[in-house]
């Protein structure tokens, strides 16, 4: 066993990686709210320090969670990405999704996200995997997802409609108070 570790368990490895709530809210936002650049991260409705969130990233690049590099677009910026190994997390966050919908008192509209990813199963977690795996590896879309309507624009069209709801079709949509 490495003494850095606790123990050589896979759920206490994995908990030491993720197990603190905002790694996973860093993650769920660049996961289903496309977010990639530390302000975006920053804006998260759950409202994290900038010390946290630049602690947390540099953590997750460490673990090989994310990758961060220089963005093209902006000297002064740079861009994460989540690595396959974030990536692979799809499931587990539908199933945490769902749990949470099932046993919690959580709000329509975010939750519906995560009824859509439990009623759509691995099918659907499979594409969206593909898709982030091109948006952040930059491999191609897999062939049987090719034409098919994005996941993430899935996900967001369904919340815009529960907040439109909601609101009684007055209200615009913040799509970044969304994520």
């Amino acid at each position: 066993m490495d003494a850095n570790h606790r123990s050589g368990c896979p759920i206490n490895l994995s908990v030491e990686v993720f197990g603190d709530k905002w790694s996973l809210l860093i993650l769920r936002d660049m996961i289903f709210g496309g977010k990639r650049h530390f302000r975006e991260l920053l804006r998260s409705e759950e409202a994290i320090s900038s010390n946290i969130l630049a602690d947390r990233l540099r953590m997750l690049v460490e673990q090989g969670m994310l990758t961060k590099a220089d963005d093209p677009t902006h000297k002064q910026k740079a861009i994460y990405s989540l690595t396959e190994m974030s990536i692979s997390l799809v499931p587990i966050m539908a199933h945490l999704g769902a749990w949470g919908s099932r046993w919690l008192p959580v709000s329509d509209e975010l939750s519906i996200r995560a009824k859509l990813m439990d009623e759509g199963g691995p099918a659907l977690w499979e594409q969206f995997m593909s898709e982030l795996r091109e948006e952040h590896l930059g491999h191609p879309t897999a062939a049987a997802y090719a034409g098919a309507e994005p996941v993430r624009a899935k996900l967001q069209a369904a919340y815009e409609e529960v907040v439109k709801r909601k609101a009684g079709g007055s209200q615009a949509v913040d799509i970044d108070a969304a994520s």
